[in-house]
């Protein structure tokens, strides 16, 4: 691994575990549950509570797994299937800027934010 990808890897690994911690503090967390689109919200689907929590939980160890060099590879691939998973629910977010302020950020700089993290991923996972 040569500099650049081991200061980025360090970088988004902090990035990851940061936003995930921040799934367990009740205020953000109330904020990430209600940005769960309707459709998500089901009898007998988990409820936005267990989901803000499991993916929080998936962001700390996906972030934790790229230190690890033996795991970077899995948790670069399980951390852009979490960064698509997750994009209704920013997506519903842009569409209720009144609802959400600061955090709806508008749809088309969000998925380029996205997209730049997969890249970011993807530079990290593939040793040069």
């Amino acid at each position: 691994m040569n500099l650049p990808q081991l200061v980025t890897t360090i970088v988004l690994a902090g990035i990851f575990v940061f936003m995930g911690i921040a799934h367990f503090f009740p205020g953000p967390a109330r904020g990430m549950a209600a940005m769960i689109p309707p459709f998500f919200k089901r009898p007998g689907w988990p409820s936005a509570k267990i989901l803000v929590r499991f993916t929080g939980v998936c962001e700390i160890l996906g972030g934790i797994g790229l230190l690890v060099p033996q795991l970077r590879l899995a948790a670069s691939i399980a951390l852009i299937v979490f960064l698509v998973a997750v994009f209704p629910a920013n997506a519903y977010a842009s569409k209720h800027p009144e609802r959400f302020g600061a955090a709806a950020i508008p749809l088309v700089p969000r998925l380029i934010g996205q997209l730049v993290l997969i890249g970011l991923l993807v530079f990290v996972a593939i040793p040069l």
